[in-house]
């Protein structure tokens, strides 16, 4: 690669004195990416599709999941990262930015040996403001390994999902979009942790994270939690186009979980209004999509973003969902659940996005095999 100027080079956008090929950190697992959420209202299909570009490792990767019925169908391409940032595009996917934080089209081709395998053409149109997110970091052993800075959004979305042989009409007064766009830096495997991986403390971890849009206003939600439950990422708040944003009280969470099972099946999120009104937002699960599972995130293991598969790279997969026993490693990854949100008698659509490891305090579960109160786990089950 030849050291040169790039295209991006031409415009008066840089934070470093760097050139736009270079991120102003050596920190191979430095970042830059998105996750779309589309979903129909009546929990029958979840599709989620992302694309990320890893510079100091030299990859651009994407992927996308469709859950339908009890299939989850995945399409996954990785290649050499290109020095023209514009093009986001890689293997069948491609993101077209039509109007920043307004409008952008997704699309992912078919396979032209399986034409009845999962394919797309959508437009993902915003019908709120972005929002920033909290400012989030991790450590460990004193190194700072994860810190992300992030906006969300929600959305319609129109067009058409192709899989299983389906045509799947996508409308915008039957379907809901949400998105979050993030950069930074964020652990990418392969890298030897040393001491600090070896002897970090991983007693337990609890997350929630909610997009959820209201016909007339957009409301984040956003709980991290160690073992103890302390608090260590916090967030609720209440979007609406021109109007400023509003906070919405230091957010509780009661889940109801399937017996035997941390499978989340309802929760009610207690919240507070600037006026102190404590204010309730319910969800109740439509479909669920492990993260784990051809999505690409930990502890997936057959493919994690970021990772060198080599110049090329496209795999698609089905797996099958009707088994939980069958996909252990899903229960020690974070869930993207589909679902209908109630608040202030208004009702809306997003994600209940949850992850819940080892001992948690608040909820009563005291380790990694710990479940909800009701059946017994059979021998070798995991704790999902």
């Amino acid at each position: 690669m030849s050291d040169r100027p790039i295209a991006l080079d031409e415009y008066p956008i840089h934070q470093a004195p760097l050139s736009m090929r270079q991120v102003a950190t050596s920190d191979r697992n430095a970042y830059d990416r998105c996750i779309f959420h589309v979903l129909d209202h009546t929990g029958r299909a979840l599709l989620i599709a992302g694309l990320g570009v890893y510079p100091n490792t030299g990859v651009i990767d994407a992927y996308a999941t469709l859950r339908l019925g009890d299939r989850l169908h995945a399409v996954r391409a990785s290649d050499a990262l290109t020095d023209d940032r514009l093009a986001l595009t890689v293997g069948p996917f491609t993101i077209t930015v039509e109007e920043p934080l307004r409008r952008l089209r997704l699309t992912c081709d078919p396979d032209p040996s399986d034409p009845d395998g999962l394919s797309y053409d959508l437009t993902w149109t915003a019908s709120f403001p972005a929002t920033w997110e909290p400012h989030h970091t991790q450590h460990r052993g004193g190194r700072l390994i994860l810190e992300g800075r992030r906006f969300v959004q929600a959305g319609t979305c129109t067009g058409t999902l192709r899989a299983a042989g389906e045509r799947l009409t996508v409308t915008a007064g039957e379907w809901t979009g949400t998105r979050d766009r993030s950069w930074g830096v964020r652990p990418i495997p392969g890298e030897d942790g040393g001491r600090a991986a070896a002897e970090a403390p991983t007693e337990g971890f609890h997350w929630i994270w909610c997009p959820v849009r209201f016909d007339d206003r957009f409301v984040m939600v956003i709980v991290q939690e160690d073992a103890d439950g302390h608090r260590t990422l916090n967030e609720a708040r209440l979007v609406r186009d021109g109007a400023p944003d509003r906070q919405l009280g230091w957010p509780y969470a009661d889940i109801g979980y399937r017996p035997g099972t941390r499978h989340p099946e309802r929760a009610v999120l207690h919240l507070t209004d600037p006026a102190r009104k404590p204010l309730e937002l319910t969800a109740e699960i439509l479909t669920s999509s492990p993260l784990a599972l051809g999505a690409g995130y930990p502890p997936a293991d057959d493919w994690q973003h970021g990772t060198w598969q080599g110049r090329g790279w496209t795999d698609r997969r089905v797996y099958d969902l009707s088994d939980p026993a069958a996909h252990p490693l899903a229960a020690y990854g974070v869930t993207d659940h589909a679902a209908r949100f109630t608040l202030d008698g208004r009702t809306g659509y997003g994600v209940f996005e949850h992850g819940s490891f080892g001992r948690h305090d608040p909820s009563g579960f005291t380790g990694y095999d710990s479940v909800a109160p009701g059946r017994t786990r059979r021998p070798g089950e995991a704790a999902r």
